[in-house]
């Protein structure tokens, strides 16, 4: 999974919202590093709700102009848990075989 899809779906995890918020989340989860343009935002927010990822939890008009407010689907819930689960996986070992304090070797069969 690509950083930005992770941290649109991590913006959408604990709740609904508007695009320019799922922004403003991103830049903040990533502490700057991604800042994501217009049209980038809702050319993967598009593809996500493609992917049965992300739903439109509701439309509202603000000022005359419509505005869409997304949530993670059920299987964006899942894809999002599953990524979050291989990736502390992977840290781990990268730990581990960097000798960092804390870091455990994954059980055995």
């Amino acid at each position: 999974m690509q950083e930005p899809t992770l941290l649109v779906l991590t913006a959408l995890a604990d709740g609904p919202r508007h695009g320019y918020a799922v922004a403003q989340e991103v830049k903040v989860l990533s502490g700057g590093r991604v800042v994501l343009r217009t049209g980038t935002l809702y050319g993967a927010l598009d593809r996500l709700l493609g992917e049965g990822l992300v739903e439109v939890h509701r439309e509202e008009v603000v000022d005359g102009r419509a505005r869409r407010i997304y949530a993670l689907s059920p299987a964006g819930r899942g894809r999002l848990a599953d990524e979050v689960t291989r990736m502390a996986a992977t840290a781990r070992e990268a730990g581990r075989r960097l000798g960092l304090p804390g870091a455990v070797a994954p059980a055995g069969p």
